[in-house]
């Protein structure tokens, strides 16, 4: 039977005995490069989060959350369809998703629900599967962002993270209270080049951040790790990442000179006179006395991460906002929330921002969820997920049987307290934008509970292999280490089997 027309018909049936249907509703919270270390409930030592803790206090947190490619577009790609980049056909951030593809919004929409996307899209073709739509076009602005409302192109005044919330609330107010629902939230924040709302200007004021013990990383015996560009220290820009300005002086680039524009131009008068405020006198305090060498490298860390986690602080703030929204209109008995970023991030680690590469903090993202009542489970998963499990959950927890062409696997046996005995013990990894920004070279690779295989090629062609326990900050590569020769040729017989498992092209 066509996959569509199953959905069709549990609609006609609940039509005919006029009984509401049961499904749970879905909220998909997911942000944009929200690194699993700045989470309270995962043990942040830099900042808190009471609002997304409030999800995993009253639900589940999962410890080995990952995804299949470390970069925006494609890992929104796989959660819409289910699928590794190279099934769904969207390798980096160059392609245009192919929405004729089915998509588990489609496949709810067709079994009843009310489907609606908010916030960042970043796939370049329009949504499809969507009652409502109302996206940021490409990355989007945090000040007085553009949107477009179903084809209709607006700009709203406000920063994107509470307007983004405004909507999904004022959508959820508007709905069809007789049917299921699957709001999808989407953040621009944290992402680059974290601009915070000018009421946290003032968090954490003068705060000296832990520095990572691997933050003067030389990566020795990784050669792809050494020829990256997306360093704290060297690649860092002074203007739009840091926010000081002025210390180039006439020959300030282009791209400093269009943030200039940017903060003078789009910007209301308030909103201006408070960012003057705030980053001025930091801009006027480094041209009179710049700090050198390794002082220098830690003033750019520091720099960094207070407006990276002041644009978090919005975030938490927000879904606060929607959570105390759900709970005073009683749906949070039948409603699963989950809250997820498209991928992690480092935060100083081997001396890096960023994402891209297998190493865990860019393939480790948070997930929590909270529940309809009538699932037992709360506390801790441990099991390995990945993003390409989000369409087959959603599916099965409305009661549809999902395309037996998706590559994930549905999370709701562990959601029910399940133990199973089959569960997967390993995750296929797959990185493809090469030659681009950042200069990530191109890498495959596999993760069970204790190691890590990983291939660069392309224009390169080496092998990497660590030990998480012995090594959880993957700084020594054992790839030539005589004992560890049978875990290496276990590992490349298993990563062998998982690309024929997934039909990935022979490459590399």
């Amino acid at each position: 039977m066509n996959k569509l027309l199953i959905p069709l018909a549990l609609l006609m049936l609940w039509s005919c005995t006029g009984q509401e249907p049961e499904q749970p509703n879905i909220i998909f919270i997911m942000t944009d490069d929200h690194a699993y270390q700045a989470v309270g409930a995962y043990g942040s030592e830099i900042n808190t989060t009471p609002n997304l803790d409030r999800i995993a206090d009253q639900g589940i947190i999962f410890r080995n959350s990952f995804v299949c490619n470390s970069i925006c577009a494609p890992s929104r790609a796989a959660l819409l369809t289910g699928k590794h980049s190279h099934a769904n056909g969207h390798l980096d951030n160059r392609h245009r998703f192919d929405s004729s593809q089915v998509t588990f919004p489609k496949l709810l929409r067709a079994a009843g629900y009310q489907t609606a996307l908010i916030g960042k899209w970043h796939l370049k073709s329009d949504p499809t599967g969507f009652d409502y739509w109302n996206i940021l076009p490409g990355q989007g602005s945090y000040y007085n962002p553009d949107f477009i409302e179903m084809g209709r192109r607006y700009r709203d005044t406000g920063y994107a993270t509470t307007i983004i919330t405004d909507l999904a609330i004022e959508w959820l107010g508007k709905r069809d209270t007789t049917q299921p629902f699957c709001l999808m939230v989407h953040h621009k924040a944290p992402h680059r080049n974290w601009m915070p709302d000018t009421v946290d200007f003032d968090l954490y004021d003068n705060t000296r951040f832990p520095v990572p013990e691997n933050f003067f990383d030389t990566y020795e015996g990784r050669e792809a790790a050494a020829a990256q560009e997306m360093s704290v220290i060297k690649d860092m820009r002074m203007a739009s990442d840091l926010k000081i300005t002025g210390s180039a002086g006439d020959s300030a680039p282009s791209h400093e000179r269009d943030f200039i524009w940017y903060i003078n131009h789009r910007l209301t008068p308030e909103q201006r006179a408070a960012w003057l405020k705030e980053y001025d006198s930091l801009s006027r305090a480094f041209v009179a006395d710049p700090p050198t060498g390794d002082s220098l490298a830690i003033y750019k860390l520091n720099r960094y991460l207070t407006d990276y986690l002041r644009t978090i602080e919005s975030v938490d703030r927000n879904t606060g906002r929607l959570l105390d929204y759900l709970e005073s209109e009683g749906l949070m008995k039948n409603t699963l929330v989950v809250y997820t970023s498209d991928q992690g991030f480092y935060l100083g680690e081997h001396g890096w921002f960023d994402k891209r590469f297998m190493y865990e903090e860019s393939f480790r993202t948070p997930l929590m969820m909270r529940l309809p009542d009538n699932y037992p489970v709360r506390g801790e998963v441990t099991q390995m997920v990945q993003n390409i499990d989000f369409a087959p959950t959603f599916l099965d927890m409305a009661g549809i049987e999902p395309p037996e062409d998706i590559q994930g696997v549905s999370l709701v046996p562990l959601l029910k307290g399940s133990k199973p005995k089959r569960w997967r013990d390993a995750l296929y990894y797959h990185y493809y934008e090469y030659p681009a920004e950042h200069a990530v070279k191109r890498h495959y690779g596999i993760r069970t509970d204790r190691y890590k295989l990983i291939h660069f090629y392309n224009d390169i062609d080496k092998w990497e292999l660590y030990d998480l326990v012995n090594d959880p900050h993957e700084m020594n590569n054992l790839i030539d280490d005589s004992e560890y020769d049978r875990v290496e040729a276990d590992l490349r017989q298993r990563l062998d089997g998982l690309r024929k498992l997934y039909n990935v092209p022979d490459e590399g």
